[in-house]
């Protein structure tokens, strides 16, 4: 039976020079490609650790790696498929269309670039009641976005890969009245000192007995010395 609520994954395919680019000058291109495999292990697990949602995975370009072939008909993935749109505004104003056309009455989508971003977060969001919930970013973009009932008109015009697409939402969420909902922050990993952080973080949670993004944190142990190397 259908539920009420949709999450989505918004993923990359898993392409060699395609990914986590901004980690090339600090990464061979072969390392980047195997630690964002691991990022995308981990954020499927976690989709599907989500209770009383369907779950969907929406991939750009078009999957032709074969990295999500393992994952087609598992039951807990209700589609994987392609995104459709030019930028990425456009590309989630198409799925959140196409997802409440479906009946879901609320629709949340996040990215694959925090592996470590708590389940907890997510579920909020799916409680939240306001008609947009944002998950913001410490790199001034946002995690999550949530919407609940009907597509919320903030896309045009905001400029995607900058650190002022948060401002410029908010600045069209306020403009239009929409009842919004702000989550945690929290961050993705996109830069290398990001991905120092991430592993600290990772690191500490897992000396509190907390294993959190297990995926990636092994990857990260794999390349310990390559990392403290760079560093250097």
């Amino acid at each position: 039976m259908r539920q009420r609520g949709a999450l989505v994954l918004f993923a990359k395919d898993p392409v060699p020079g395609k990914v986590k680019t901004r980690l090339e000058p600090f990464l061979d291109t072969a390392t980047v490609l195997d630690l964002y495999r691991a990022f995308l292990a981990d954020s499927l697990q976690k989709i599907c650790s989500v209770e009383g949602v369907d779950r969907f995975v929406e991939v750009a370009p078009a999957p032709r790696s074969g990295y999500f072939s393992s994952w087609e008909g598992d039951p807990r993935l209700s589609r994987i498929g392609p995104q459709e749109g030019r930028d990425l505004g456009e590309r989630m104003r198409y799925a959140f269309k196409r997802y409440f056309a479906a009946g879901y009455e609320k629709v949340v989508l996040i990215g694959s670039d925090s592996p470590s971003l708590p389940r907890d977060y997510i579920e909020q969001a799916f409680r939240a009641e306001a008609g947009l919930t944002l998950g913001p970013s410490t790199d001034g973009g946002y995690y999550l976005i949530g919407m609940a009932g009907r597509l919320a008109e903030v896309f045009d015009g905001v400029p995607w890969g900058t650190g002022d697409v948060l401002a410029e939402t908010l600045d069209r969420v306020n403009a239009r009245n929409i009842g919004l909902h702000l989550l945690p922050v929290w961050y993705d990993v996109d830069r290398p000192e990001e991905l120092r952080f991430l592993k600290t973080h990772l690191d500490a949670l897992a000396r509190a007995g907390t294993v959190e993004a297990p995926a990636t944190q092994k990857y990260l142990k794999q390349i310990e010395q390559l990392l403290r190397d760079e560093a250097g």
